[in-house]
């Protein structure tokens, strides 16, 4: 009995030994782990703050210094530069051909990607007549060449369906507009770089199609061309205008006075204009038959566009024959075989014909002849009278009056009006010598009655 208790009592005590020992082993885990939980912390503190991104509105909520954010704009500036600009920088030398391909070539070789090229061609266009290549044929295949090749082009039919690309589609056509406002016919060096920059079926290509349709038939369609380049000298010039207002083969240009420069007796120079005119045999014929009674007038002057170019002219006319003095003439039936002046056709009337027509026809009086000058004052004017004397010595007979103005404003340019060019407004005056002055009065009202 005292045996097995003995063996008992062992178990126990082993029992509470290995207790004892585990609970010491639990103690020193335990503290182990307190010690080192401020590290453990500390590190998953440092991995949350590596994990974490701001969001672009926190950045830019970030005060920056005056000093960096001054120096920040600088350089913005810098990169924001418009053509307008740089067309404006190389200009500063001259505004030439050379120059212009040169703005041109610098931003061809900039980037290879051709980035703002619509904005560049558009600003190009825009500055083409203040370098005076408007015209040129080989500026514009120069500007379609700045285009991307082969990037437009649509690679299916939904593509072309919809306008592929069609803020560069729009600008492709709006430089063949211009071409075409300046009176400009492609070549094949302009069709195939629009074949390589947006393809064959495309707006620009239909355009290009149009022109060369359409160019052709209305070239030549005009009876009275204007030359590209009108004459420099101004004796030229209007002897040109005239024969273009005349149009008549057989009026004659006459140079009364050419521009000159004359020294006074008490040496001061004074600059003559030039003085024009024309008359064909026809006026000539009608002014030896005109009333001296009746006074022939003056009046001017009255502008002439020549493309760009205005020129003004004066007139010799009278005023509309009255009915009482009108005399018909018996008409020459072999003046012209192939078109008679008259017709004498006994045609069957039917009760629905209508022999009436409203035809107003008003009758401004004849035109007796023009001249052109640079100074149409009333001195010139008399000046130009009495060279038409020489050939019409009813002249000398018949009362003069001037009706001159200064003509719209708006057709004056810069130019004339520092110049002296301008044409000052002269009272109507009678220069028929030995008649008064309020015969002259009486006339002119008159006159003014009756066409009232």
């Amino acid at each position: 009995m005292k045996c097995s208790r003995c063996l008992l009592q062992l178990q126990c005590v082993s029992l509470v030994g290995r207790s004892a020992r585990s609970a010491a082993r639990c103690g020193a885990l335990l503290q182990t782990a307190s010690s080192s939980q401020p590290s453990v912390l500390h590190n998953a503190q440092h991995q949350v703050l590596r994990l974490f991104h701001t969001s672009p509105a926190c950045a830019k909520s970030e005060h920056i210094p005056a000093e960096f954010d001054h120096e920040n704009n600088k350089k913005r500036d810098k990169s924001l530069i418009t053509h307008d600009d740089l067309f404006e920088r190389v200009a500063q030398e001259a505004r030439t051909k050379a120059t212009f391909n040169k703005v041109v070539d610098v931003f061809t070789k900039r980037d290879i990607r051709r980035r703002g090229h619509v904005e560049f061609i558009y600003a190009a266009l825009k500055k083409m007549p203040e370098f005076g290549v408007e015209r040129d044929l080989a500026v514009y295949n120069k500007l379609l060449d700045v285009f991307p090749k082969e990037v437009f082009v649509p690679r299916n039919f939904i593509q072309r369906m919809f306008n592929h690309y069609p803020r560069q589609q729009e600008c492709g056509v709006q430089l063949l507009e211009q071409m075409e406002n300046y009176g400009i016919m492609p070549n094949v060096t302009t069709k195939v770089l629009l074949v390589q920059i947006f393809g064959e079926k495309s707006h620009p290509m239909r355009k290009y199609q149009r022109i060369m349709y359409w160019f052709p038939k209305f070239k030549h369609i005009n009876p009275f061309p204007v030359p590209q380049q009108l004459p420099e000298d101004p004796v030229d010039l209007a002897r040109f205008s005239l024969r273009r207002i005349a149009n008549d083969l057989d009026a004659k240009v006459t140079i009364y006075q050419l521009p000159c420069t004359d020294v006074t007796e008490s040496g001061q120079e004074i600059k003559l204009p030039h003085i024009v005119g024309i008359q064909s045999p026809d006026q000539m014929e009608l002014l030896a038959k005109h009333n001296p009674s009746r006074p022939v007038f003056v009046e001017g002057p009255f502008p002439l566009w020549l493309r760009r170019t205005c020129v003004y002219y004066y007139v010799l006319r009278a005023d509309p024959t009255p009915p009482e003095e009108k005399v018909e003439e018996p008409y020459d039936p072999e003046r012209c075989l192939d078109y008679p002046l008259q017709l004498d056709l006994d045609l069957d009337r039917d009760l629905g014909d209508d022999e009436s027509f409203d035809v107003e026809d008003l009758d401004e009086g004849p035109v007796f002849g023009m001249c052109m000058t640079s100074q149409g004052d009333q001195a010139n004017l008399n000046q130009w009278i009495s060279g038409l004397q020489q050939n019409n010595p009813v002249l000398g007979r018949v009362p003069t009056l001037f009706r001159l103005d200064t003509g719209p404003r708006e057709l004056q340019g810069p130019a004339d009006v520092e110049s002296g060019h301008t044409h000052r407004p002269e009272p109507e005056t009678q220069t028929q010598e030995g008649q008064p002055e309020e015969e002259s009065e009486e006339e002119e009202l008159r006159r003014s009655q009756r066409m009232k």
